[in-house]
């Protein structure tokens, strides 16, 4: 693999795409949990990002809102995948060019191979503005629905788009 993408060249890539993008540096934040107080001062849809590794072997990312319920065992049967587990930090490393806390959306610059599939939750579009991780866990940055879907076109990616209930039961929005 070539040198992962930095925020520089993700900033870059959304320009050259004209996908307005504004990102807000903070403290490093880990989990859901960590960003609480960041959330309220950035209004928007606060995602969380999951590096998912299926028993045979596929790779998955999920991008849900922050809040969202996620009932993996039945993620894993509705997308075929047999059982899933977190995918290990070397392999987020080697298949998405970051480290554990800063999995984002915007990893997917770094799988030009399109080796691990995206999986969108469907309750980020109800919100203009989502955020995600620059790469970096020490800033969130924030993209219009419509510059997060120019910018997975942009990469060739087609999502799995899911809808999940109170309970995390998902179902597959076509």
């Amino acid at each position: 693999m070539n040198r992962p993408a930095r925020p520089e060249d993700l900033f870059a890539r959304l320009d050259a795409l004209g996908v307005a993008h504004a990102t807000t540096a903070h403290k490093p934040v880990f989990t859901v949990a960590e960003s609480t107080g960041l959330k309220a001062s950035l209004p928007g849809g606060h995602s969380k990002n999951l590096f998912l590794k299926a028993k045979n072997g596929a790779l998955f990312l999920l991008c849900a809102l922050a809040d969202s319920v996620i009932d993996l065992n039945a993620v894993a049967k509705l997308i075929g995948a047999g059982r899933v587990s977190f995918g290990s930090a070397e392999l987020l490393l080697r298949h998405l060019g970051v480290t554990p806390g800063a999995v984002t959306l915007f990893a997917l610059i770094n799988d030009p191979e399109q080796s691990v599939r995206l999986i969108l939750d469907e309750g980020l579009f109800a919100h203009e503005l989502v955020y995600f991780h620059p790469l970096t866990n020490e800033a969130s940055t924030a993209i219009s629905l419509r510059g997060m879907m120019d910018f997975l076109a942009g990469l060739g990616r087609t999502p799995i788009r899911m809808a999940f209930g109170p309970d995390g039961s998902p179902r597959l929005i076509d």
